[in-house]
């Protein structure tokens, strides 16, 4: 999830945890913790784009980080706010939670994490939430102005923690069970279509819950569609992609391509634009695909330019939105 989102949900740990002990400085801790796993982002200013794009939400997101960074957290806040009574093991517990949420929650969007580094390179996505969701953000970011706003012996905290969490809780729930929705109407709809696939996907379009993007397909190729909650007609339009491989077979599989076909957990194309040579990586949709079914990518990589690759996740994100395309995507939204 965003960074904002992070920092309030871990206000509110922060407060559900340690507030009645020291206050309002529970927010920073809960803050801080939540936020730590993205410490990663350093790597940035010294990898190569590729090397970059696996090591964030990698090790600093992995099962075996939370377990070496909370002892480590726990002694800390302990000898600062000494003297007080706050049993060790209730440190431990708190910023164990709180990073542990963290990883899990960034689980739920298509990016991936690396719940197993350094053990295992498998990452983990479960493509349930878009990476800035308003409607999941939102609860947790109303409880924290509201705790940062009371005064610290406040009877209403309580209240304004727990409607945080609760709401933003409840829609995950939500967002999963949407999910296992488009999920089984998809597969019926590919199945009815004569669609085979040995690969699918399905995640959700930009700042929403209830339009999602669908991938399924194989070596060969990829048929992407749209498909909303309130549809009412069991079929889908599906546009095919080749996956060209032979674009890249006769140049060097060197640990850059290696990476970034790894990256995009074989869900990927390759595309001649003019003279240079693009990668997709198909996880992360189109650029206004819902209204434009052969858009490019929002991910794609130069790889005859590599030196333009800065910001390759973000770039295309919302690139060409303007008020007619929110419209365009509420429109969809609602069904055919």
């Amino acid at each position: 999830m965003d960074s904002f989102t992070h920092i309030a949900l871990g206000a509110c740990l922060g407060e559900a945890f340690i507030g009645k002990k020291i206050g309002k400085k529970a927010l920073i801790w809960g803050a801080i913790a939540q936020s730590v796993p993205d410490i990663d982002f350093v790597s940035s200013f010294w990898m190569d784009t590729p090397s970059y794009l696996l090591a964030h939400r990698g090790f600093t997101h992995s099962l075996f980080f939370c377990l070496l960074i909370t002892p480590f957290f726990a002694l800390i806040a302990d000898r600062i706010h000494k003297p007080h009574n706050i049993r060790f093991s209730r440190w431990i517990i708190f910023f164990g939670v709180v990073i542990l949420l963290h990883i899990l929650i960034d689980a739920f969007n298509n990016y991936g994490v690396g719940w197993f580094e350094p053990f295992s390179h498998k990452r983990i996505s479960i493509n349930a939430i878009y990476v800035a969701d308003p409607f999941f953000s939102i609860w947790s970011f109303v409880g924290c102005l509201a705790l940062l706003w009371l005064k610290p012996r406040a009877a209403l905290r309580k209240k304004c923690w727990a409607f945080g969490l609760s709401m933003s809780s409840f829609y995950l729930l939500y967002c999963l069970f949407n999910k296992s929705i488009i999920d089984r109407d998809t597969r019926e709809i590919l199945q009815s279509q004569k669609i085979t696939h040995t690969r699918y996907l399905s995640t959700p379009a930009p700042l929403q819950n209830w339009l999602w993007y669908i991938v399924a397909g194989n070596d060969s190729g990829y048929y992407i569609g749209f498909r909303s909650l309130f549809d009412k007609k069991k079929e889908m339009h599906f546009e095919y992609f080749p996956r060209n491989d032979s674009f890249i077979q006769h140049i060097n599989r060197n640990e850059e391509l290696e990476h970034l076909i790894r990256f995009s957990q074989q869900f990927y194309t390759v595309e001649k634009w003019g003279d240079t040579l693009v990668l997709n990586d198909l996880r992360f949709g189109q650029m206004l695909g819902w209204q434009s079914p052969r858009a490019k990518f929002v991910f794609h990589y130069y790889l005859s330019q590599p030196g333009n690759n800065k910001l390759v996740v973000q770039r295309g994100r919302f690139e060409g939105w303007q008020l007619q395309t929110a419209n365009s995507l509420l429109q969809r939204i609602r069904g055919d």
